[in-house]
């Protein structure tokens, strides 16, 4: 392919206010953030929201309406909406976009995982909010649940509403878990599958050369054909999604990943880190796909078929 598909993950529920004043926290900041990115190259949005007040990550139905709504009226691009959430909310409360919103594509983590942010809780003497630092520090003692009963369910629901599931792997047992589930709820999945290495997260496979080609070759061995991208956390971003570039992948960019556009670069909007691998792209000779051209791709349902 000459076209690669450059997703920016808006604000995520990874950082938090304190630790950058650029992370969008408002319905109408995620919107205009979406925007931005897709002017330039971005074709798909990763959707968290937050309190508008405070900023901690929520599973408000009406703040993802207020997004999405905002973003469609302005732009075609795909919108990935997470069922991921933030630490401590239900799987139920993950789960409800789907079947609220319909949406092209959704994330789908597939499997538990540590998912250690405490460390960051030692970096900041005082913060913006009382919530953040026991959110991070939360983290030392939690596990991000994604059991095979968790899969299963998520599975079917994403079928019943027709919205293509992005697998997010955190560590190399997920592809195997992936395997499992193609043959053992086969029906609900329609191939080729969209694989998201996500790399760096603590708790999870380390952002290293070596470990994307494991995880590449893994799923082949173990998958056969499938479609995939790549995010990485903090300074390892634009590495890794290079790599992704040069082995014939996507890339996942954003603020939910990494708050910087380059060493000591701290990013004022999603759109730097998205023009800085739009340009490494096209030093490579490769060209962002747009919205619809990544929809023909991923074979997505399409705008019209989502409900908002």
């Amino acid at each position: 392919m000459d076209k690669f598909i450059v997703t920016a993950a808006i604000t995520g529920s990874i950082h938090t206010p304190t630790m950058s004043p650029h992370l969008p926290v408002t319905p109408r900041q995620i919107a205009d953030e979406a925007v931005r990115a897709h002017e330039a190259g971005a074709a798909v949005a990763h959707i968290h929201v937050r309190n508008p007040e405070t900023g901690q990550p929520s599973p408000d139905l009406e703040l993802f309406r207020e997004v999405v709504t905002d973003v469609k009226s302005r732009c075609n691009m795909v919108l990935c909406l997470t069922t991921g959430g933030g630490a401590g909310m239900t799987v139920e409360e993950r789960g409800r976009v789907v079947p609220t919103f319909k949406p092209e594509l959704a994330s789908l983590n597939f499997g538990s995982t540590n998912f250690g942010l405490f460390p960051a809780a030692e970096m900041f003497k005082e913060f913006k909010h009382p919530w953040e630092k026991a959110y991070l520090e939360f983290s030392e003692d939690f596990i991000f649940p994604n059991t095979f009963k968790t899969l299963k369910e998520f599975a079917h629901l994403f079928a019943e509403n027709d919205t293509k599931p992005e697998l997010e792997i955190y560590d190399s047992g997920m592809i195997n878990n992936v395997a499992f589930m193609l043959q053992r709820e086969k029906e609900q999945f329609k191939r080729p599958v969209y694989l998201q290495f996500v790399m760096g997260i603590l708790g999870g496979i380390q952002p290293t050369p070596n470990n994307l080609l494991f995880l590449h070759n893994s799923a082949r061995e173990l998958i056969g054909d499938f479609q995939w991208s790549v995010c990485a956390a903090g300074r390892h971003q634009l590495a890794m999604c290079t790599m992704a570039l040069i082995m014939g992948g996507n890339v996942r960019v954003g603020l939910e990943d990494s708050l910087y556009a380059g060493k000591g670069v701290m990013a004022k909007s999603n759109a730097d880190q998205v023009e800085k691998i739009v340009t490494i792209g096209r030093q490579l000779s490769l060209e962002p796909a747009t919205p619809d051209e990544a929809r023909q791709v991923l074979g997505l349902k399409g705008l019209d078929k989502v409900n908002w």
